[in-house]
């Protein structure tokens, strides 16, 4: 019985190793799981033949030959990177971060088998059932891990903000100088006094202890950015909500002006009456401005149809008119638009404060705010005085410059395939962007 398994065994590796279409359908299935992986927390490019192209390279990167001690790491991550780069779209330092976490997660698995697996079955005669097994491996591997993981997989690519992004490429630098450092070792062994042996035996542990957790680390990782999204999502929600409390607080307050002017209205008349039969006009006409200036009688609160801008613009608004400056708005969008009120609510906000902390150093107090949605695009700007040239790379809350928000709001117009352009011309700053609304949250096509 057992000649005959292994006659079958022998059999089938020639038939492997003499034809090439196998090995193709294979690295086709472990390309395609770890794409399926891949795509869940990057955000591919949609054009057909960049998804196709990047699952053949990760079927042929799942394959690498990956040796502790071997230079392949280097060839390989010379190659990973560019092609997931190249393939993908939106935050770079979030590109780079679910690349490298990527990189950590498949580079283990192939050195673990080519390291370890590869020569127990050589101890044992066992070649043939290596050759047979190895194939099929890798796309178990990933076909199970897919499997188990799902559920659990984000619906869309994560969209965290660029100081989180660069938070878990940080983390990820970890398990990523962790595999460096355990597989490219053993090329410097003749460095150390120690003879090969003991060196090898000492390389083999480690490999052992830290291949192991590389993978588990990158697993970790993958699951701290769905926390950080959830919190992130948490955390833009609490501010919309907090917004949202403030424009209608407002709302009541005013409600209780307009009932207290209505109910003092008859002794305002009274009042006036008295002033003008007595001939004192000049009296009359002051208390007539008093009244006009009435929070009741400023008007209405609302600049546009849409729920969630109008709370942002109300209440930023009246942030203006008690900071003394003048608010110039003119908003026109519809009630419902296709963009995530946290997104709509983070540029309006974001582009308002900063112009608002400028305009206050100015002695032109005018902060001009132009939005509306109209042929598929979404086009705001926002214009304020500003004293010299303003330091648009910063990202701390400083009261000179404009740099703080500006990179999330310039990540929002990207991700939905938009743009964001300021400028300084004649002593005012200028920001305009333009997004593109017959679309979801994610980018288009390249």
């Amino acid at each position: 019985m057992v000649e005959i398994i292994w006659s079958f065994l022998e059999r089938a590796a020639e038939h492997l190793l003499s034809s090439s279409w196998p090995y193709y359908a294979l690295t086709l299935v472990s390309g395609s799981y770890f794409f399926r992986l891949l795509s869940a927390f990057l955000p591919v490019k949609p054009r057909r033949g960049w998804r196709i192209a990047l699952v053949l390279a990760l079927g042929v990167f799942s394959y690498a030959i990956i040796w502790l001690g071997d230079i392949n790491l280097l060839f390989a991550l010379l190659f990973f990177v560019p092609a997931l780069l190249l393939a993908s779209q939106g935050d770079l330092a979030g590109r780079l971060a679910v690349t490298v976490i990527f990189f950590c997660l498949m580079m283990p698995v192939n050195a673990a088998l080519n390291t370890y697996y590869a020569p127990v079955m050589a101890h044992f005669e066992l070649d043939m059932v290596f050759f047979i097994t190895d194939k099929f491996i890798r796309p178990l591997i990933w076909g199970l891990l897919y499997l188990a993981a799902r559920k659990h997989l984000p619906e869309k690519p994560p969209q965290l903000s660029p100081r989180f992004w660069r938070l878990i490429l940080l983390l990820a630098a970890m398990p990523f100088s962790a595999l460096l450092a355990v597989v490219l070792l053993p090329i410097f062994q003749l460095k150390y006094s120690y003879s090969d042996y003991t060196l090898h035996g000492l390389i083999m542990s480690l490999g052992v202890a830290v291949l192991p957790f590389v993978f588990l680390t990158s697993l970790a990782l993958l699951y701290a950015i769905r926390v950080l999204e959830d919190h992130e999502r948490l955390e833009q929600a609490d501010k919309l909500a907090s917004l949202r409390e403030s424009y209608y607080q407002g709302l009541q307050r005013e409600e209780r002006q307009v009932r207290t002017l209505r109910h003092d209205l008859r002794n305002h008349l009274t009042a006036l009456r008295g002033l003008v039969e007595t001939g004192k006009t000049d009296k009359a006409l002051q208390y007539m401005d008093q009244l006009a200036e009435s929070p009741a009688l400023r008007g209405g609160r609302r600049l546009c149809d849409n729920d969630a801008a109008n709370a942002v613009l109300s209440t930023k608004a009246e942030a203006m008119r008690r900071a003394g400056l003048e608010a110039d708005v003119a908003v026109s969008l519809p009630k419902v638009l296709p963009i995530a009120d946290a997104d709509l609510c983070a540029l309006l906000g974001n582009a308002l404060d900063n112009a608002m902390e400028a305009a206050e150093l100015c002695l032109d107090k005018t902060v001009i705010v132009r939005c509306r949605a109209e042929k598929g695009l979404l086009m705001l700007r926002v214009e304020n005085a500003v004293e010299g040239v303003p330091d648009l790379s910063t990202t701390k809350a400083n009261k000179a410059s404009h740099g703080f928000g500006l990179p999330g709001m310039r990540e929002i117009a990207e991700r939905r395939g938009g743009s964001l352009e300021t400028r300084v011309r004649n002593g005012r700053f200028e920001l305009v962007a333009c997004l593109p609304l017959a679309m979801d949250s994610v980018s288009p096509a390249d």
